[in-house]
Parts: C-alpha cells; structure tokens; sequence
C-alpha cells in the first residue's frame, strides 16, 4: 500500500491533464505544420487530437482496471511481468525527464522578449531558478502542487483564451484576411501529413502522466477516466480553433519560419502589445506545463523503486509532506543538466520516440488486463485499444530515422539497468516478505520467466478474436 497522501481530486486532475498537456508546446508547435501543409494544417491538428483522444482512452482503462501509482509501468508489470513493466518505466522516465527539461529552455528563449542578449551565464541561473522553484513546490506537498498547478493553468490558458476569442471576432469584422489566408487550403498537398502529425503530437502528449500520481488521487477508477476524457475533448477544441485563428491572422509561409508564433499573430491582430501580452502567456504557461511535469514524473522512478527495480532511495517518502523527496530532488538535477547541455531540438527527439513505445506497450496492456481484473468498471469498446496499437505504430513510423535509433539504444540500455539493480533489491524485499509468509521470490522468478510466452499467448488471442469479430 502507497504511503502517499490522496489528495487530488476531479477539478485538480482535469487541471493536472489541461496543465500537463497545454504549455510551451502551443507556443512552439503552431508553426510546425505551416510549413509541410499550409493552411491545411488545421486539419492535422485535429487528426492529432483524435489520435492522441483513441490512447488517452486506453490509459484511462487501464487506470481504472490498475489503479496504482506508477501509471504505464504498473500497468505493463501487472499484464507482462516484471521485465516489461520496468521497460516500459524506463522508457516513460526517458521520455518525461527529457520533456520537462524542455521548458527551462523555452522560459529562458521567451523571457529574451523582455530582456534580449541575455549572457549565457545568467540564462544557466534562471534554468537553475526555474527547476529549483517548482521542484521546491512539489517537495512541500502534492496538495500545493495541484492547488499551484490549478492557479498556473488558468493563468496560462487565458492569455490564449482572450487571443483566440478577439482573433474570431476580428475575422467577424475583416472576413476578407480570413479567406485570404485560407486559399488555397493546401497549396503544399497532403504528402506532408504524417510528418506534421509526428510534429504536432507532440503538443498533446502528457496525458499519461495523469495516471501515475494515481494513489493520490480520490477515488481514482472515476475520477482519472473522466478526467481524461473531460480535459482531452477541452484541449483538443482548444489547439484546433486557436490554430484557426494563428492560420487565419498570418500567411502560412511566414508562419512556417517563425520560432514564435504566437507573438507573431498577436503582433498581426493588435501590435507589440499583443506580442508582449502572449509573451506573459507564455512564461506562465511554461512555468505550469513544467510544474505539472515535475508532480507526476517523480512518481515512476518512486514506483518503480517501491517494487524492487531501481534503489530504494527513490521510494523514499518524507516524513511530514508525504512526498518522494528523493525522488524529486534527483530528477531535479538531471532535468537541470539536461537543460544546460542539451537543445530544444534534441530533447523533444528524445522524449517524442520513448514515449511512443510507451504508448504501444499500455495500449498492448489493456487486453491481458481485462482478462486479469474484470471489475465492471471503465471499459471501452475493443476497437479503441486495438486503434491505440496502430496509431502508436504509425507515429513511430513517421519519425525520422536518427529519432528511432537514438531512442532505441536509450532504451535497450535498460537491460542492464534492470540486471544491475532488480535482482538484488528484489532478492532483499523477497526475504522480508518471507518473514510474513508470502513467497515472493518464486513469484518473481515465475513472472520473469514467462513473461515473453505471456505475451505471445496475448497477442494470438487478440489475433484470434479479431477475426471472430470481422467473421
């Protein structure tokens, strides 16, 4: 049983989805489709949403089916094993540590709006700052970080909001620039359109970070799938028509080459006034996405320490805030040093491959899980994960070739991580529960064992009842 505190409840938990999911990416990731479609872009941005709404889905089963902390390893460990499971957290703490190192990068890139030039030494000490702040927040108490993360996101999401709202009524008054800007459609055509929904993507994930801090949250078999659902739909509405809005105020060729885009439309609707206001945005919107970040990625390597395969240090809980202290400190100073050493660029590459294979192995899950825990509760129509399973396929299909080998040997490294440290913790938590009678060890040894002839075992059965379905 978790020693962390349940605190979180619906309104924290749609504010943790909107607040993960809904940050710098919108402010970088409006322009990325410009450029490979044109106005046509707008599109993807909805196929991207549906896309990313079919494998939210799937967590929200799984979540409902496992509710325990650690989200897709618990749910990869509890329908293959142990060695699944530890590859599937592994891949998910590659892929968020370098996600929310992202965003000490972009706070210092949009901060040179106010103050241009900046020396490289005082950049290095606001990303210092930046991490030092929020991690500070989330060591106090989960319930600080979720009530900080529901200011942050209304104050991030607003900005936006007010944007979008006057963007519309400007093309109500002056429809000619709106028309003019939209036409042709797709002047590129649409042999771009796997690259840009690899691109934009990348603005929805999150969402399986919402699943992970689950022993903290209230009554979380309801509480995570409408939470889900609820925040998705919301995020989804909102990148769609705010992309209209962007695509309707600037041509698509100048949009295509802005690292600002936001700035750029506001400049377009209302002058530098505009650009400063959205400027504010987006520091605030950097600061949530990365605090909510920050609350539940310390969770994997707690959960994962918790069963036995990292050190046990990081399932060490404090004493008085009932937080994984350690935890939080460590991924700290990781996210710091990826942030001074590393690129924007090159984290996103590395976060974007790692977490799709993630994505693959939950949406893989739901099937054994359902056979395991039948409990009548949350449960999709079997087309949802088998849907999960391909899109995930053809996303990671899309990705560039360095994305795929770079992820790829990241996570094969988690062989001998597991080698190193599983067994011999595991052996030692054995011993201890032996004392109470529960023969651990061979339970173990049996999962790891067999763990591949489930899985095979797992996927003949979906291969078999598919072709009932369509017989």
């Amino acid at each position: 049983m978790s020693g962390l505190n349940r605190s979180l409840g619906l309104y924290d938990v749609v504010s943790l989805v909107i607040g993960t999911i809904v940050g710098a990416d919108i402010y970088i990731a409006a322009s990325f489709g410009a450029g490979l479609l044109g106005p046509f872009a707008v599109v993807a941005w909805l196929i991207a949403g549906v896309m990313a709404i079919v494998i939210a889905l799937c967590f929200a089963e799984c979540s409902s089916l496992v509710p325990d902390v650690g989200g897709p390893y618990a749910y990869a460990k509890r329908a293959f094993g142990n060695f699944i499971g530890f590859i599937a957290g592994w891949s998910l703490l590659i892929a968020e540590w370098s996600s929310i190192a992202v965003f000490p990068l972009a706070f210092v890139a949009y901060l040179e709006f106010f103050i241009p030039h900046m020396p490289q030494i005082f950049q290095i000490i606001i990303k210092f700052l930046f991490v030092l702040f929020l991690t500070f927040i989330n060591f106090y108490g989960v319930r600080q970080a979720g009530k900080a993360n529901d200011i942050l996101t209304i104050l991030k999401v607003a900005p936006i909001l007010i944007f979008t709202i006057a963007g519309i009524a400007y093309f109500i008054l002056k429809p000619a620039l709106l028309i003019a800007n939209f036409t042709p459609i797709a002047p590129l055509g649409f042999g771009g359109l796997g690259s840009a929904i690899v691109l934009i993507f990348w603005a929805y994930v999150g969402f399986e970070l919402v699943t992970v801090p689950s022993d903290e949250i209230i009554d979380s078999k309801r509480t995570i799938p409408l939470a889900i659902g609820i925040g998705m739909g919301v995020i989804a509405l909102f990148y769609v028509v705010t992309n209209f809005v962007i695509l309707g105020l600037v041509p698509w060729m100048q949009l295509s080459i802005s690292t600002a885009p936001l700035s750029l439309a506001g400049y377009t609707l209302v002058g530098a006034i505009g650009a400063g206001f959205l400027s504010i945005g987006a520091l605030l919107s950097i600061s949530g996405s990365d605090e909510a970040g920050i609350l539940s990625a310390a969770r994997i390597p707690y959960a994962m320490a918790a069963d036995g395969l990292l050190p046990r240090m990081f399932a060490k809980v404090h004493p008085k805030y009932e937080t994984p202290y350690v935890s939080l400190i460590i991924q700290g100073i990781v996210t710091f040093v990826l942030a001074v050493l590393g690129t924007i660029s090159q984290l996103i590459i590395l976060s974007v491959f790692t977490l799709l294979f993630c994505y693959l192995l939950t949406c893989i899950s739901v099937f054994p899980l359902r056979k395991k825990y039948n409990t009548g509760g949350f449960k999709l129509p079997w087309i949802v994960p088998v849907l999960g399973v391909l899109v995930a396929i053809y996303i990671m299909s899309q990705c560039a070739l360095n994305q795929i080998l770079i992820g790829g040997v990241l996570i094969i490294l988690g062989i001998p991580v597991y080698a190193i440290f599983a067994p011999r913790t595991e052996i030692k938590t054995a011993r201890m529960e032996l004392r109470e009678g529960e023969d651990y060890v061979s339970q173990t040894i049996e999962r790891d064992e067999i763990f591949l002839a489930k899985f095979i075992k797992q996927v003949r059965e979906l291969i078999i009842r598919t072709r009932r379905r369509f017989n």
